[in-house]
């Protein structure tokens, strides 16, 4: 069975630097069984209610501006699976959430950008799953939790989000600029938290760690982390399979939950 995963996507360009980050999603398809499909919980897509994308082969997102002509060239046109997504609705209507589909929608770069380093065959049926930024942390822990039985059927659930993410101090510093004390403190915490499967103080993070208003001003980019914890089950198992810091103020870290 499939371990459930979060990464941290960090900047659009982590397609095209050369960081440890990078190296490490592309590397990671290789330490995990093949899927039969992933589904990506990306804290790009923010909807009222979750919904999820059925289309035959997913569209490239390019929901970003100011970067380099070459990264709006890549194209990651993944199948998708629209029986799949069909079953996503229906395990989230089952557990209580007014879940929908989109027809048309393709991947946003939280999806394609950490998926291109991983499975750059774009061979594999993809799913993209949205936040609902506006209800916490709670919520998203109970849709993993009722996502769960996908991993029994070899489907990749994949939480893409960023350990941290205050852009509001991005100021240009380099890639492999110090990392910020405040962002070290925070990351500190919750590695702790989550290696003790303490879910309870996770959930409450917002209260209890460090400088956890800065690191995430607004939610969106950490709650996929919750999502992937809900579909370990109980009791959360985790692995941290990465750390790394990209431009002083980007925690890159990822994690593996459950038994794989």
């Amino acid at each position: 069975m499939l371990p459930s995963l979060f990464v941290s996507h960090g900047s659009p360009m982590l397609a095209l630097s050369r960081t440890p980050a990078r190296d490490f999603l592309a590397g990671l398809a290789a330490t995990l069984p093949r899927p039969q499909a992933i589904l990506v919980i990306s804290a790009h897509w923010e909807t009222e209610a979750p919904m999820v994308n059925a289309v035959a082969r997913n569209d490239t997102i390019h929901d970003f501006g100011g970067f380099p002509k070459p990264l709006y060239e890549l194209t990651y046109t993944a199948p998708g699976d629209p029986a799949l997504a069909e079953r996503v609705a229906e395990l989230l209507r089952q557990a209580g959430f007014d879940a929908g589909i989109d027809r048309a929608r393709g991947l946003d770069h939280g999806a394609w950008v950490p998926l291109l380093l991983a499975y750059p065959e774009a061979d594999i049926p993809v799913l993209q799953l949205s936040v609902q930024t506006h209800r916490g942390p709670a919520h998203h822990l109970a849709i993993g939790r009722a996502l769960a039985p996908l991993r029994h059927e070899n489907v990749l659930i994949l939480g893409s989000g960023s350990f941290t993410h205050d852009l509001r101090r991005f100021r240009g510093q380099a890639v492999d600029a110090p990392e910020s004390p405040d962002v070290t403190a925070f990351s500190a915490w919750m590695d702790r938290v989550i290696a003790a499967g303490d879910v309870a103080a996770l959930t409450d993070y917002r209260a209890r760690a460090p400088h956890a208003r800065d690191e995430h001003p607004t939610e969106e980019h950490i709650l996929p982390l919750f999502a992937a914890i809900g579909a370990a089950g109980d009791p959360v198992a985790a692995r941290r399979l990465h750390n790394s810091t990209e431009h002083a103020i980007l925690r890159m870290d990822a994690y593996a939950f459950g038994t794989g």
